[in-house]
């Protein structure tokens, strides 16, 4: 039986208990990764955004390659939560500054919120799949929402709870179905391998998006590899084979998205795994009402994080009954510009330069503006040689950019790895200038952390 030290601390000025092994690392991971979203969101990967349509062998390759990029960056992420013990915004006080981590932080509440609510309609839709209009979209929304807002309340007791139970269920059905679509999908043929680089931005992008959050988790994990190689082991075979099934399921219907789900339903027994998969679906919506909570923190570190679950919740629930679910390829693509240059910041910054010696995540923690530099330069690099399109003001933007200077896109440049190798590059050479120069600000001082100041100020330095 759980006690209270088991549990996430209510606040920041407390310590959080290591209780999460591996395997509990492994399974949230992996659950995550399997999202009704991502079946749908598998036409992406035969006809992705900007690109022409591939082969299924390219499509199956960018799911691994993409996968594989996307978690590898999550994982490192990861490590310096399970090192410090402080969730992901908190730590990027250690990245920028105090202050200035709010920035991250505030983007990262906005894709959290539109996550959540993206999550809560998927799992009204999913259910409607399964029961038809016999029980209102809007009451399966608002249901939903009541089970993560639960879910939230003692959130290490629900990732258990998920390694315990529902991991086996969804080992279960995710098997029943792919043998029940591969005995009826019609041969795959067509397409060729030119939208390779977009196809396997898109699936980065699907994982990139935990990267401002991953700390969150790790924090409570024994090790830093134990994080690492649950997120990465986890989450890419969840996704593959989430996408897969997608590719599956998309080939039975005319590759028509808003009619995935029914093939899934109209295979033997389809309702009930389906059905597994749906009530799965909230451990996503939890993962994201719980994180937008702990960035929350980060400007009112004394507030109880179950006050701020519950307030998400409700928000994220209201959102939810009105989403549009067809801005999801721009949603994600906008992820990925902002989220993948900050990581290479983060990882070069902390694992290369030092930082997991010098990072200061106090309230008081000084401003580090150069950091920005190469996160902005990063964001600049991926809109450049993106080809996914979004509204018509933004992408006018940069096609205007694009021709002024002159710049033509190669059919083989992945816009994810192109901000991520543009802010590493910047920020290393920057860093590197910086020690050659002697008494740079951030050498001076020592290491704090959460557990070098347990009662943490508030952001604005009162006691």
């Amino acid at each position: 039986m759980s006690s209270v030290v088991d549990e996430v601390p209510l606040t920041l000025g407390e310590a959080p208990p290591r209780t999460l092994g591996l395997l509990d690392q492994g399974a949230f991971w992996a659950n995550l990764g399997v999202s009704l979203l991502g079946f749908s969101g598998a036409l992406y990967l035969l006809h992705p955004p900007g690109g022409a349509p591939l082969s299924l062998v390219a499509a199956v390759l960018a799911a691994v390659v993409g996968s594989l990029v996307g978690t590898v960056m999550v994982g490192l992420a990861a490590v310096p939560g399970a090192h410090t013990g402080a969730p992901a915004m908190v730590l990027l006080r250690g990245l920028f500054g105090a202050k200035l981590s709010y920035v991250p932080t505030v983007l990262n509440i906005l894709q959290m919120l539109g996550w959540g609510a993206f999550e809560l309609w998927v799992i009204a839709e999913g259910a409607a799949a399964i029961f038809g209009d016999a029980v209102s979209k809007q009451v399966w929304v608002v249901a939903a929402g009541l089970l993560t807002i639960a879910l939230t309340i003692r959130p290490l007791g629900a990732i258990r709870l998920l390694r315990r139970f529902v991991t086996a269920g969804v080992v279960v059905a995710m098997v029943w179905l792919a043998v029940a679509l591969l005995r009826e999908a019609p041969s795959l043929g067509g397409g060729g391998w030119s939208g390779f680089a977009p196809a396997v931005d898109y699936v980065i992008a699907l994982s990139v998006s935990w990267v401002p959050v991953a700390a969150d988790y790790a924090r409570h994990s024994r090790s830093g590899r134990s994080a690492f190689a649950g997120v990465v082991s986890g989450y890419t075979i969840a996704q593959v084979a989430c996408l897969v099934l997608g590719i599956l399921a998309l080939s039975l219907v005319g590759n028509d998205p808003a009619r995935v789900w029914d093939a899934f339903v109209a295979v033997p027994l389809g309702g009930l795994f389906f059905g597994v998969l749906v009530l799965r679906e909230a451990d996503q919506s939890f993962a994201n009402v719980y994180s937008t909570a702990m960035s929350l923190q980060n400007f009112l570190p004394k507030v109880d994080r179950r006050v701020f679950s519950v307030g998400v919740g409700v928000l994220t629930t209201v959102i939810a009954l009105s989403a549009d679910v067809n801005s999801y390829a721009a949603f994600l693509s906008v992820i990925g510009a902002v989220f993948v240059p900050m990581f290479a910041v983060l990882a070069v910054d902390y694992f290369l330069l030092g930082g997991a010696a010098r990072w200061d995540t106090s309230a008081g923690a000084p401003s580090r503006w150069g950091m920005l530099v190469p996160w902005v330069l990063g964001f600049v690099a991926y809109w450049l040689v993106t080809t996914a399109e979004t509204v018509s003001w933004w992408d006018a933007v940069w096609t205007g950019l694009r021709d002024a200077i002159g710049f033509e896109r190669p059919v083989w440049m992945n816009a994810a790895l192109a901000a991520f190798l543009v802010s590493a590059l910047v920020t290393l050479v920057s860093g590197w200038r910086l020690r050659g120069g002697g008494a740079a600000p951030w050498r001076r001082g020592h290491r704090r952390s959460l557990q070098d100041d347990p009662a943490p100020r508030s952001p604005d330095g009162r006691g």
